[in-house]
């Protein structure tokens, strides 16, 4: 029997294990040079909010973190039913009015349409519906929309968008509701929905950076004493101070709206405000019915009917022998 060459074996491993080590790092330079290359623009602004909330989107004071962002108020609406049965599916309809002919700032500074996009919180055990249980019609009318869950073990809170504007401003969520009979966590009663809808890009980054998408003003007070255009677009506003000079960089997109030699002060305007979007929540209730207690309750208002009817016949009876004693 022969003796194995310890050696030979470990200078092979090594080997194996530079190739693999090389293999890896050709791997991922590869993956950032296309990165590099072809960069990706960063499109989906309702799923930013898991960054700043990992958790939830919804802080203890009940606001949807969205709002963080999206600085503007704008009304929302969600329609949903009073009532549902377990184990069935219902529309949830998110709408989103406004202006379909306004325009906003995108990130390069040109103008565009308006991306919609909403986050639903629905009660635990609620969930959008597999594709198998949506009825045809209401397949119609949910569209190429598609739901993701805030977080994988989270089916009860779903974000969608973004989403055009033009198409979206009504927005239906095939909900399936929960069986108590199945999931022993789930319960019989009144139970709250929370959502939280926008329209338009926001006013900050969840990197804390401004976007475009704002009204700048002068940092300092003073005399613009030169207003330039950089190559990359946009503005630089010189401002002379009584301290020296100050330099105000204003991104593409907002119209200036000062020239040289006006006077300003701290704060005052130097763009227009080309904000024309923002965000809204709606909270709502919706209740999950148990149907052995209407099937309980059409029984005993039909009972109550029925008694009501019998005491009349009854008075009836009495009246009718009662007037047969006066005459007799």
């Amino acid at each position: 029997m022969r003796t194995p060459d310890i050696a030979a074996i470990w200078r092979t491993s090594k080997q194996i294990t530079i190739k693999t080590f090389l293999l890896a790092i050709a791997t991922i330079a590869f993956f950032l040079a296309s990165d590099l290359a072809l960069p990706q623009s960063a499109a989906a602004y309702p799923f930013w909010a898991q960054q700043t909330a990992p958790e939830t989107p919804r802080e203890p004071t009940g606001r949807i973190v969205c709002a963080n962002c999206h600085l503007a108020a704008k009304p929302s609406e969600v329609e949903i039913p009073q009532s549902v049965l377990p184990d069935t599916v219902f529309k949830a309809v998110v709408k989103i009015p406004y202006d379909t002919s306004s325009q906003q700032v995108l990130g390069d500074g040109s103008k565009g349409g308006l991306n919609v996009g909403a986050v639903l919180m629905l009660p635990d055990g609620f969930k959008i519906a597999p594709p198998e249980r949506i009825p045809e019609e209401m397949k119609e009318e949910v569209g190429n929309a598609y739901f993701q869950s805030y977080r994988e073990d989270q089916e009860n809170v779903v974000i969608v968008g973004p989403l055009p504007g033009d198409q979206y401003q009504e927005i239906v969520f095939p909900v399936l509701s929960p069986n108590p009979a199945t999931d022993k966590n789930i319960h019989f009663g009144k139970y709250s929905v929370h959502l939280g809808a926008n329209r338009g890009r926001g006013q900050i980054y969840p990197t804390g950076e401004p976007s475009n998408n704002n009204l700048f003003k002068a940092s300092a007070a003073g005399t613009i004493s030169q207003i330039s255009k950089p190559e990359g677009g946009g503005y630089e506003v010189t401002i002379t101070t009584a301290d020296g000079t100050v330099t105000d960089k204003i991104p593409p997109g907002p119209e200036l709206i000062v020239s040289e030699g006006q006077e300003v002060a701290v704060n005052d305007p130097l763009t227009n405000n080309p904000n024309v979007g923002g965000f809204g929540q709606k909270d709502t209730e919706v209740v999950l019915q148990s149907p052995d207690r209407i099937k309980w309750l059409m029984l005993f208002v039909a009972g109550i009917m029925l008694s009501q009817i019998l005491l009349v016949i009854k008075k009836k009876q009495v009246e009718r022998v009662q007037a047969a004693e006066m005459n007799f």
